[in-house]
Parts: C-alpha cells; sequence; structure tokens
C-alpha cells in the first residue's frame, strides 16, 4: 500500500513556514510546523466505515523510514480487522498496567487485580461495619491461610482447586472452622469483585461440600437439678475472693453472657429498684446496633441485690463492679470464672460460665414453665413475634421481672434442699420384645 511520494528526508528539511502538508501515499503524510516549530506524523485510514487519524510520531525525532515502518504496522492491522488506534491505546494501557505494577512491588503492594489486592479492597469497605476484634480476625485468616496461597494471582484464573487446596492446609492442622471461614471470606472477595463489574464466578460456592464439618460443640452446662444443686454449695463454699465467688453466684441466676457480667460497672445498678442496664456496646450485637441500639435490662431478684450490696462495700470506690485482683483499673480477666470453676473440680464439658444460660435457659423452661419468648428476650436472643419487639418489651417487662426472681428463688431451694418441684424422670427403658422372651419361658 505504500506510494512512498515523499522522495527523501530533503525534502522535508527543505520545508518553509506555511508549507501545505505533504503525502507519501495510503493515508501517510506530514503536517509542517504544526506547532510553529515541529513537523508531525498522521495516518488517515477508515475502520468500520469511518475516517480514523493515527498520530505516528514528531519529526525529526521519528524519521521518514520510521514513520513509514509504522504506518505498515498499522496497514497490517488493519488487514487484520483491528483498529490500530485501540491497539495502540492497548499497548500503552498495558505498559502502564506493568509500570504501576512494578512500582506496587517495590512498594510491598499487591499488583492490581490480584486476589489479594481486591481483598483488601473489599476489606476495606467492610471493617467499617466489623467491630476491630472480628475484622482483626478476618484479615489475620486471609494473610495466614489465604494470599500466601494464591494472593498474586488474577482472580479470573483462580478456580475452585485453588481455594480447597488452601482451605486443605488449614484442615490438616485440625482447624476445620478456620478452613470454613476462610471459604466464606474468600468468596465474599469474589462477590465484591462481581459487583464491580468483574467477569467472573465465585469458585467458592463448589467446595462448600468439599470440606470437613466442624464438630458443633456447646458450652459445657448443668441441667440436672441435682447436679446444680451440689455445684451451688460448692460456689457458696468456694475460698477464692469474695469478687470471684459473687461473680459465680451472679452468673448462675443472672443470665447474662461473662463478658457482659466482669466488664461491669456500678454506674450500671440501680439496686433500689433492682435494675441493671447493660450498655449496647457491650453487648453480642452488630457494629451499628452496638453503636445505636438500646442497653439491655437485667432484672435484679433480691438474692442478686443482697449481693452486690455486699461487693459494693468492697469495691464500689473502684467504679469496677469486678476488678482484677492486685491491678488497679483492671477487670477481672475473662478466665477468671472458668478456671474457678476447674479449681472446684468442674471440667470444661461438666460447666462453664457460659454454660450458666444454657442451664437457665432449659431449667426455667421446663421446670418453671416461663413463656421460651420471655426467656430468649433475656438472654438478649432475637425474638420472633408477630407483634414486633416494640410491644415484646412492654408486654414481657412484668414477665421478666417475675422470672428471675423465680429462677433465684428456685436456686435457692435447690441450694438448701428444699425444691419441691417434681422434675420428670423417664421410665427405665422396656423394649417390647422382652415380651417374647417371657412367653418362651412360660411354654
Amino acid at each position: 500500500m505504500a506510494v512512498k511520494l515523499i522522495k527523501s528526508d530533503r525534502v522535508i528539511q527543505a520545508l518553509k513556514p506555511g508549507s501545505q502538508r505533504l503525502n507519501d501515499g495510503g493515508g501517510l503524510h506530514l503536517l509542517p510546523f504544526a506547532n510553529g516549530m515541529s513537523h508531525y506524523w498522521r495516518l488517515d485510514y477508515t475502520f468500520e466505515g469511518k475516517r480514523k487519524t493515527l498520530s505516528l510520531g514528531v519529526y525529526p525525532k521519528t524519521g521518514l523510514a520510521e514513520a513509514r515502518s509504522k504506518a505498515e504496522k498499522a496497514w497490517a492491522s488493519l488487514a487484520m480487522g483491528v483498529n490500530p488506534s485501540q491497539e495502540r491505546q492497548a499497548q500503552r494501557t498495558a505498559i502502564q498496567v506493568s509500570l504501576e505494577a512494578e512500582q506496587r512491588q517495590q512498594k510491598g503492594l499487591p499488583a492490581i487485580g490480584t486476589f489479594e489486592e481486591v481483598a483488601r479492597r473489599w476489606f476495606s469497605v467492610k471493617k467499617s461495619q466489623w467491630m476491630e476484634t472480628y475484622s482483626s480476625k478476618v484479615i489475620r485468616r486471609l494473610e495466614l491461610h489465604g494470599f500466601p496461597q494464591f494472593g498474586n494471582l488474577a482472580l479470573s484464573v483462580i478456580t475452585p482447586k485453588t481455594v480447597l487446596a488452601a482451605c486443605r492446609r488449614v484442615e490438616d492442622n485440625d482447624t476445620l472452622e478456620t478452613a470454613h471461614r476462610l471459604r466464606e471470606h474468600c468468596s465474599s472477595v469474589f462477590r465484591f469483585a462481581i459487583a464491580e463489574g468483574a467477569d467472573l464466578r465465585d469458585p467458592c460456592q463448589d467446595i462448600r461440600d468439599a470440606l470437613k464439618k466442624p464438630a458443633v460443640c456447646h458450652f459445657g452446662a448443668v441441667t440436672n437439678p441435682d447436679v446444680l444443686a451440689e455445684m451451688l454449695r460448692a460456689i457458696d463454699a468456694y475460698r477464692g475472693s469474695l469478687v470471684v465467688r459473687t461473680a459465680l453466684q451472679l452468673a448462675t441466676m443472672l443470665m447474662v453472657r461473662p463478658g457482659e457480667l466482669r466488664l461491669a460497672k456500678w454506674d450500671e445498678f440501680d439496686l433500689d429498684n433492682g435494675l441493671w442496664y447493660i450498655p449496647s456496646m457491650r453487648m453480642k450485637r452488630t457494629k451499628e446496633e452496638k453503636e445505636n441500639g438500646q442497653p439491655h435490662l437485667v432484672p435484679l431478684p433480691k438474692q442478686a441485690v443482697g449481693l452486690l450490696e455486699s461487693l459494693f462495700m468492697r469495691t464500689g470506690s473502684t467504679g469496677q463492679t469486678f476488678p482484677a485482683e492486685g491491678r488497679a483499673g483492671r477487670f477481672m480477666s475473662e478466665n477468671t470464672l472458668n478456671v474457678a470453676l476447674r479449681a472446684m473440680g468442674y471440667a470444661s464439658d461438666e460447666a462453664t460460665a457460659h454454660g450458666f444460660r444454657a442451664t437457665a435457659r432449659t431449667m426455667i423452661v421446663e421446670l418453671l414453665q416461663f413463656p421460651e419468648s420471655v426467656v430468649e428476650m433475656q438472654l438478649a436472643h432475637a425474638v420472633k413475634d408477630a407483634n414486633g419487639t416494640a410491644y415484646n418489651r412492654t408486654e414481657f417487662l412484668k414477665k421478666r421481672f417475675e422470672m428471675m426472681q423465680a429462677w433465684a428463688d428456685y436456686l435457692d431451694d435447690l441450694r438448701l434442699g428444699r425444691s419441691k418441684i417434681v422434675h420428670p424422670v423417664l421410665p427405665k427403658f422396656n423394649p417390647v420384645s422382652r415380651r417374647l422372651q417371657v412367653n418362651q419361658l412360660a411354654a
């Protein structure tokens, strides 16, 4: 296609200001003194019926021979159905991406479009919705188990097998729950990329059933009245500090989580009216609910008020209901109550501080016959109710006060051996097949 109408560079060098453009044929031409000084090479062409112009450089940096060479490459692209302008833009983009990737690598940052880069952007968006204690675990799992395995790969090349291999490595360390959490986090990253417009599918969905299921572990909890009575007496006889013994006694009757109890402050209590308002920030809620939710009311039975009155004489001046022993300004450790239970001879699968909630949940419903919905509300669980939670707050308040007092009274009766509640006991199992044996012997 090249016609080569421009004889040589001398023709270009002889140009004077005001000269007309020089055509070299095939759409290639030179614009003399386009900016008052330099000459610009241009290539006119038609692509998909539309007139296009491609810049090929500035003379003399781009000489006649080089301009023709660039024009020939453009014509070759056109012959293959490729737009030279788009091809050049793609090349420039690729170079820019390569430079940015090199710069990010020098700074220790993941390359754009890799799993780690997208995952960190996903995390930066989501972490503001989570409490720091949770968000730190999420990013730590990815940094330990995800990024080292496929963090440097583009999302488009990551297959179900890739993610499964990483999860299996975690399984090999007998941390099955972590393996499932890792898969969930990776799945969220892929869905985030898809929402941003990436043409992908989530490979994590395909390995859901390929992972081992972790065993469901419940907190050790006592539900046998006789065993509970013995435990209550053991707590009363506990020779540790008054703070720990009181915390154990309250844990059995108030149905709160250990963290809600041990971090209590005296300005949360109204002992005159038997009220304890636990701040929303300390409850097990979403970040938004923690920041904007209402405090959780715990009606205090008279037994709890008595215990707290005595404890106030000891720790009231600290502002902390359960301060750490010998560490001013610190709360009681999260392990203190469970350590005390172990010291009393109760193994972790027999009794835990958190398990007292399950004890109360089971026995209040089955033995004291209070509605399950009232118990669930006092446990600060979501209550399914057609009338809504606002109705529950008003209607259940009286019941909750009654229930908490009844539960504390029942615990007293158990401890003192005076409970008159008949506990249901299953009869000894007698399989009907034994009748055949009896008949055979009779015959």
